[in-house]
């Protein structure tokens, strides 16, 4: 696999692509709060209830309100775009593992009604922390010490924690569905892919 090549229009891209999944979510926050903040209800993923198997597609664009996006936000702006960079195909798989793997955990050992792209946001990070030891790149390693000091804090997200409302199974879901997106997509010759 050749490793991407960096380029203005790659990065102009992936700015374009991280920067519309954002937008997405705040219009469908504007949509939430057009009904009444229903969405969540609706789409939303109902641990062991076989009808919300496809909430685990949906309830990632929802959020319970302005500060629960506005905290998820920052997170996949920042990853979101440093995995787009590592290539398309490995920012695809990334989204695609850590989205269905954060909801399906959810749906099997949830606790309640959860949205949000947090698991998402985890998913990310996990690659990015990863990815650099299983390609064998200083580079990619030197950039997992940089995102584990200035992020790092984020972990205390996959511990299970009573009384907060954090779903701490979509964050780890996510987790290993970053981690496999890392594997799957890992360089077979070593080559570097730094952002």
């Amino acid at each position: 696999m050749q490793p991407p090549v960096l380029t203005r229009a790659h990065a102009a891209a992936g700015a374009w692509v991280v920067g519309g999944l954002a937008a997405l979510l705040y219009l469908v926050q504007l949509v939430h709060l057009a009904v009444g903040f229903q969405l969540e209800w609706l789409l939303g993923i109902r641990p062991r209830v076989a009808s919300s198997l496809p909430d685990i597609l949906s309830a990632p664009l929802v959020h319970v309100d302005w500060a629960h996006l506005g905290a998820n936000t920052l997170p996949l702006l920042v990853f979101g775009y440093l995995v787009f960079l590592a290539g398309r195909r490995a920012f695809a798989t990334c989204l695609a593992l850590s989205w269905v793997c954060s909801g399906t955990l959810v749906w099997l050992i949830g606790t309640g009604l959860t949205v949000g792209i947090s698991g998402v946001d985890f998913g990310l990070f996990s690659f990015l922390l990863l990815r650099g030891f299983l390609n064998r790149s200083w580079q990619q390693i030197l950039l997992s010490a940089a995102l584990l000091l200035f992020y790092g804090g984020i972990l205390l997200g996959l511990l299970p924690v009573d009384g907060r409302p954090i779903s701490w199974q979509a964050h780890l879901g996510g987790a290993l569905g970053g981690v496999a997106a890392a594997v799957v997509t890992r360089e077979r010759a070593g080559r570097s892919l730094l952002p």
